[in-house]
């Protein structure tokens, strides 16, 4: 199925409507669209093509929405690149995605100066690129763009996201929450995650208005919100915790939904919302899913505590058990796949359903909870963590048998790594934590690192994380 060129079409629409905000600024759809045009035209000066792939390591700034909507114009794959994660972690999905090109901004010039490869700046002047002329149609088949994803085995995995996806998870978005003329949708979460790049769709399939943040900040966000200059909100339990923390005082009556990602908030940051009249919507979604696939509303956030809601319009969610069991989910948002990964693929879909690997159960009203993500993931401050990946990495340090790394509690991140391990012989916990902070990202370092003697494993010598995890709760009272 084909569409008109979204920005393009937009720009036609509603040329003179507001697109973008940032740092006083501001771009109408038209001025938009123009200031794409330029960068694409660099871009293919530079020799970018369509169908190749282009990885995108940059910052929340108003070039980076430039250039992730000036692939859309040429045809080539945006490759999202989290710019938390160290040299080598990039690199290695470079390779993996088979990169063509590397487009990085000023704050990420010396680790782009690290990285092989083809790369291109966005600082570079894009005059050249004035006569650039877009394409008129998207394919909802094509793809749009891969962001990569932690798998149990410790290896990222690359998530497909078609053009077809990301439209029906707006759509079912505006289904959910409805579309108001004078929304503006403030992105304080990163670009490179999925929840920051929807938002970047959702504004030129609804002619939004977009208020981009560099970076987060409570007191800035807080401001925002009271001005009016923004209606919706993507946050996570930590980012919301600290606006609470900063707030004096009450939100615009223009403000209408506080979009919650991350995991379920704690009973006691609900009950602040709703003195302060700040209506939470807790959703359940992930990579593979476009953005939300489950949304709780607010009038029962309060009565469903921990719930992830109910699926969107036109998704849908089931139980693999009578009782507990793995969630699948089907819909039009859900991938087609993982890049250049066939069993995992195979491993992943059934009958049409997509195994999401997290445990969950259903309430007789049709609530989904979930109860474990992704069997051991760790959501720290929104951001996934592995354990297997941290382990791999722990063991490769010459004075470490073996590891375990369990989420434990955190007043702030909601959840934070803990390692556990034996010694070949004598190291130090600040030794261990030098040798993590060159290897992975700072989120991704143990906040805590446990000798013990043994590891707990079952009869097949399966690693019981969860038995970790209780290891810490009988020494910290949380």
């Amino acid at each position: 199925m084909l569409m008109p060129n979204w920005l393009k079409q937009r720009a036609y629409l509603t040329p003179h409507r507001t697109a973008l905000e940032y740092n006083g600024k501001s771009w109408s759809f038209f001025e938009l669209y123009e200031e794409t045009k330029k960068m694409a035209g660099y871009f293919q000066t530079a020799g970018l093509k369509e169908n190749q792939f282009c990885a995108v390591l940059a910052s929340n700034h108003p070039e980076t929405v430039f250039a992730i909507y000036a692939l859309q114009q040429i045809g080539a794959v945006a490759v999202l690149i989290n710019s938390r994660l160290t040299v080598d972690e990039i690199e290695w999905q470079l390779k993996d995605a088979k990169a063509d090109y590397l487009l990085y901004d000023q704050v990420h010039k010396e680790k782009a100066a690290s990285l092989s490869g083809k790369k291109i700046s966005l600082e570079t002047n894009k005059a050249a690129g004035s006569l650039f002329v877009p394409r008129e149609t998207f394919s909802l088949n094509e793809t749009c763009s891969i962001m990569y994803t932690s798998g149990t085995t410790g290896r990222p995995k690359g998530v497909i996201q078609t053009y077809g996806n990301h439209y029906a998870s707006a759509t079912a978005s505006a289904f959910n929450l409805g579309i108001h003329t004078n929304d503006s949708w403030l992105c304080g979460v990163p670009l490179f995650h999925i929840s920051g790049y929807s938002i970047l769709i959702k504004s030129i399939v609804y002619g939004m208005k977009t208020y981009l943040m560099e970076k987060f900040h409570p007191v800035e966000a807080n401001h925002i919100l009271q001005t009016g200059k923004a209606t919706i909100a993507s946050v996570v339990t930590a980012m919301l915790s600290s606006m609470l923390q900063e707030l004096n005082g009450i939100y615009s009556e223009s403000f209408r939904c506080m979009l919650l990602g991350g995991g379920p908030a704690p009973h006691s940051v609900l009950e602040e919302c709703k003195k302060r009249s700040i209506p939470v919507f807790q959703t359940y979604g992930m990579t593979e899913t476009a953005s939300q696939i489950a949304t709780l509303a607010p009038e029962d956030a309060l009565r469903k505590v921990g719930s992830a809601g109910k699926p969107l319009f036109s998704c849908a969610v089931k139980i693999d058990g009578e009782k507990e069991g793995e969630i699948l989910v089907n819909g039009p948002n859900v991938t087609p796949g993982y890049l250049n990964r066939p069993e995992a693929n195979e491993q992943s879909f059934e009958n049409g359903w997509f195994r999401t690997g997290d445990i969950g159960k259903l309430d007789s009203e049709g609530f989904l909870y979930v109860l474990d993500r992704r069997s051991d993931l760790i959501i720290s401050g929104g951001e996934n963590v592995y354990p297997a990946e941290i382990e791999s990495i722990l063991t490769g340090h010459p004075s470490v048998r073996e590891a375990g790394v369990a989420g434990v509690p955190d007043k702030k991140w909601g959840s934070v790594p803990a390692a556990f391990y034996t010694e070949k012989k004598a190291v130090t916990a600040q030794e261990l934590a030098d040798y993590c902070s060159k290897k992975l990202a700072r989120y991704k370092v143990p906040a805590y690192f446990i000798k013990v003697d043994a590891l707990p494993r079952n009869a097949s010598n399966k690693l019981l994380r969860r038995d970790l995890a209780v290891w810490w709760s009988e020494k910290h009272d949380y």
